[in-house]
């Protein structure tokens, strides 16, 4: 079962690959040719609404042109790859009560990978509870936001390659929370970043599209280089890759050290902070958070996977199940909490301010991968992993809800040109302010247990830096209801800002409102029936050996004063109360402020300079030194003293040389007299004479 659940993604990718290949082999017998569109968009590879927004924006009018037909076996693709998908889907929550509630761990050998010497290692497939439950958030949201795609991408030309880039994504990530050693968990690790970069990239004629997928990249590169010598670490201190035997070695590493560049670190801890760095970028941690909002520019259904279910719970994931190391290591546990207490305020401060609705929702997905971090450092495993649970409903509601709007609204993504539309589209309205309940912890909905529980087990967390993630989470809290309030009241409510759109502003079709309904009552019902087991006395019942908790923090967290228990609801009504009458009841307020703090309000938006700030710092110098290598390095020394030295005056000689040889007999003569005539010369005058 297992199997079919990890490779019918695969073999959906694979059957919609093959069909993008012959599909665009029928349109373009002869090859490919890419047009590029220079009227300011590039749209050649844009569906047909946001084409025809283009076109809107140039003539003022929509003019609802296909300038290419959809691929041959379009809907065949959509189907093939949606329902193994939900097949998957289904066997997964099977697994789930098989493997958490009766206890049937697994792991099954497939056949062997790597062997070279010490490096034994075997591809296998490892189901214990935690891996349950990344396979009911991944297969679940992964096949919704398949049947939502049917939808939002239904006049794009080239739908069989985003189904099979969507299946290629999803299998990539079933190989990393299925993984059984270290070097599997990097394969998986490094398929999800690849099919990121091919999903932003998605409308690759947009340059905007291209650099986004580049960036974000180029960011994970810096991460998976941490997370790489992370693995090699362990390698070297316990000559196994295999997670059961470095869990049952974890105690003897404690004491020793490792030489870092003469600098001898203890070993537990700074192989869980190289680790922890490959987390850092895949789940967009501060410092190395900037490429997920300009992950944006892929379609919203990418925005969907990626944020909510995928790869940036990849980073969450990979801490829990290394969670019996860290548990070894406390300095390693009090980074991981100062780096996620900081971008859960750093991400929800930005977030205030943005005005593209979906990267408001970017933002709030950073701040929220900061709590599960909180808790991980908090040594609440389980509460983080609660919260990527109920997390990964409500965001990927949230995203496809943005992308219903979007829809409606004719691809404006700017909420500041929209206003009123609840009128327009009521059931899209009412399943984004489920979500928009469930972010900010609205009692009762599924983001109110577990936000609130991260906030509990920060609270009694024996960490460092344990008030400082008490504090940023509680702020942040606030911060989240106010942006997400304003998102919902810039959008549904007033008047409409572009009468033009909201006039033509529709409901989704089915397709997209099906899964978006589904999601909103997951955003309710993966709250409370699953607390005793996440979050409760339950825990060790239900992950067993899967997690390692800290001792006793479950309890300490179900003993704290009633002011703390309440103290985020409390945020989360003054956020929503602020924001109501910012934008209901007093809509000039925002603008006064934003006039009055001018520099902080630009601080903000420019999110805290931190992109101008990598320009300066690494962007530049890159280049210099590319443009320096290349001029001075390659053009100058190597061409100068190479070809277009050496060798071209090597040419020049023998060219002028060769008009020497002439073949008349008298020339000859000619030059034999010169030569008798000089030696004769340098005899009588010259050194020859002494």
């Amino acid at each position: 079962m297992v199997q079919a659940i990890v490779f019918l993604p695969l073999l959906g990718a694979i059957l919609a690959g093959l069909i993008a290949i012959f599909g665009a082999h029928a349109r373009n017998p002869s090859g490919d040719e890419v047009k590029h569109h220079d009227h300011g968009h590039h749209d050649q590879g844009l569906g047909d609404h946001a084409r025809a927004a283009a076109a809107h924006d140039d003539h003022g009018h929509d003019d609802h042109h296909v300038s290419e037909p959809p691929a041959q076996g379009s809907r065949a693709a959509e189907l093939i790859t949606t329902g193994l998908l939900f097949v998957s889907a289904a066997l997964s929550w099977v697994t789930l009560v098989d493997v958490g509630f009766l206890h049937h761990d697994a792991r099954i050998a497939l056949f062997p990978w790597i062997n070279s010497g010490d490096l034994q290692v075997s591809w296998a497939l490892r189901v214990d509870t935690l891996t349950a439950v990344m396979l009911v958030v991944v297969n679940t949201v992964s096949s919704l936001v398949h049947l939502y795609s049917i939808g939002y991408m239904d006049e794009d030309p080239y739908r069989p390659r985003f189904f099979a880039y969507l299946s290629l994504f999803t299998f990539a990530m079933l190989m990393l929370v299925t993984a059984d050693n270290l070097v599997q968990l990097f394969f998986g690790w490094e398929g999800v970043g690849l099919a990121s970069y091919l999903l932003i990239g998605f409308w690759y004629q947009k340059p905007s599209a291209n650099a986004a997928a580049i960036k974000a990249f180029v960011v994970n590169r810096v991460g998976d280089f941490g997370f790489a010598l992370g693995i090699f670490a362990v390698f070297m201190l316990l000559n196994t890759t295999d997670f059961e035997t470095i869990f049952a070695g974890a105690q003897g590493l404690s004491g020793k050290t490792i030489n870092f560049f003469g600098w001898h670190a203890d070993a537990l801890t700074l192989i869980c902070l190289l680790l922890f760095m490959g987390a850092m970028g895949k789940s967009a941690q501060f410092l190395l958070h900037t490429w997920l909002p300009d992950a944006m520019e892929g379609p919203t259904p990418v925005s969907a996977l990626i944020h909510a279910a995928t790869m940036v719970t990849a980073g969450v994931f990979m801490v829990a199940r290394l969670s019996p190391l860290f548990e070894l290591a406390p300095n390693a546990q009090a980074v991981v909490m100062f780096f996620g207490a900081t971008t859960a305020f750093f991400a929800a401060t930005v977030g205030l301010v943005q005005n593209d609705i979906k990267r408001i929702v970017a933002y709030s997905t950073c701040s929220q991968l900061g709590y599960m971090f909180v808790a991980m450092g908090a040594g609440a495993y389980s509460v983080g992993m609660y919260h990527l649970f109920t997390h990964a409903f409500f965001k990927a509601l949230l995203f496809l809800g943005s992308g219903s709007v979007i829809y409606a609204m004719h691809h404006e993504q700017d909420i500041r040109n929209m206003g009123g539309l609840w009128r327009k589209i009521p059931y899209t309205y009412a399943v984004m302010v489920i979500g928009t309940l469930a972010l900010t912890g609205f009692p009762l909905t599924a983001g109110y247990f577990s936000k609130d529980a991260i906030i509990e087990s920060a609270y009694v967390a024996h960490n460092p830096f344990a008030y400082y993630g008490f504090a940023m989470t509680v702020i942040a809290a606030g911060l989240t209801s106010f942006y997400s309030w304003r998102l919902i009241f810039k959008t549904f409510h007033g008047e409409p800002h572009d009468q033009h759109h909201y006039e033509a502003a529709h409901e989704s079709p089915l397709w997209m409102l099906i899964p978006i309904g589904i999601l909103a009552a997951g955003s309710i019902l993966a709250g409370f029936p699953f607390y005793e087991l996440f979050a409760g006395h339950g825990v060790g019942e239900f992950f067993r050996e899967s997690l390692k908790m800290h001792p006793n923090i479950i309890d300490e967290m179900h003993h704290i004063p009633k002011t703390i228990v309440y103290l985020p609801t409390v945020m989360m009504g003054i956020g929503l109360y602020i924001a109501y009458v910012f934008y209901i009841r007093r809509p000039y307020l925002p603008v006064e402020l934003a006039n009055q703090h001018q520099m902080l309000y630009h601080f903000l938006l420019n999110k805290w300079y931190f992109d101008e700030l990598y320009e300066i710092i690494f962007v530049r110098p890159a280049k210099w030194l590319g443009r320096f290598l290349w001029k001075k390095g390659d053009g100058f020394v190597i061409d100068g003293f190479g070809p277009d030295g050496v060798s071209a005056r090597v040419l020049d000689v023998t060219r002028n040389v060769v008009k020497i040889q002439t073949g008349y007999l008298y020339h000859y003569a000619f030059a034999m007299l010169i030569g008798v005539a000089g030696l004769i010369t340098w005899f009588m005058f010259g050194l020859g004479g002494q």
